[in-house]
């Protein structure tokens, strides 16, 4: 499977998820400290690669631990403020992080699926065209937020079940990044 249909250009944006697509999940948890922060195999140099290809890289990441008092902004913001800082020392860029503190229970219009982070994306960055964005994640929610703000979405797991249930949300499936990465 390859990207190649799509004809992805610097004029293209890549939305990626952050846990369990950028770095290891921590299952009944959060990532709550950076030196809980495990990259997964692979995601410096894949995103490199996309640095290459994409005019923009935006992560989107819900992260209700926030809401539930588990950690605070100041910790979310840290962790991404060195996810990037090491994405940028492997050669990639990351532009911007977006993430939602609220609650499932809130129903917030930032919170995924709703696609509220990625109208934010756009009014920080006019240019992005959000039928000229690609969505990366490895949930449900995730290929829901890409295929309400009409972007192609990238099921990013090792497993196509989630695939084979919801083949109208999935457009291209790839067990991780560096796999995607090696499509374009």
């Amino acid at each position: 499977m390859n990207l190649h249909p799509l004809q992805i250009d610097r004029s293209w944006t890549l939305f990626l998820d952050r846990d369990g697509v950028i770095n290891r999940r921590i299952v009944d948890d959060y990532v709550k400290t950076w030196e809980q922060f495990e990259f997964l195999p692979g995601v410096p140099e894949a995103i490199r690669r996309f640095h290459q290809v994409f005019g923009r890289i935006i992560v989107v990441s819900n992260q209700q631990g926030v809401g539930k008092g588990w950690m605070h902004d100041r910790d979310v913001q840290s962790i991404h403020q060195r996810m990037m800082q090491e994405i940028s020392t492997a050669g990639g860029k990351i532009d911007a992080v977006f993430y939602s503190p609220h609650l499932q229970s809130d129903h917030s219009v930032m919170r995924k699926p709703n696609i509220g982070m990625a109208l934010k994306a756009r009014r920080q960055f006019p240019e992005i065209r959000l039928n000229r964005s690609v969505m990366a994640g490895d949930s449900l929610s995730d290929m829901i937020f890409g295929k309400r703000a009409g972007m192609p979405t990238v099921l990013i797991l090792p497993d196509a079940t989630l695939a084979r249930r919801h083949p109208r949300l999935v457009d291209f499936i790839f067990p991780d990044l560096i796999s995607m990465a090696d499509a374009l």
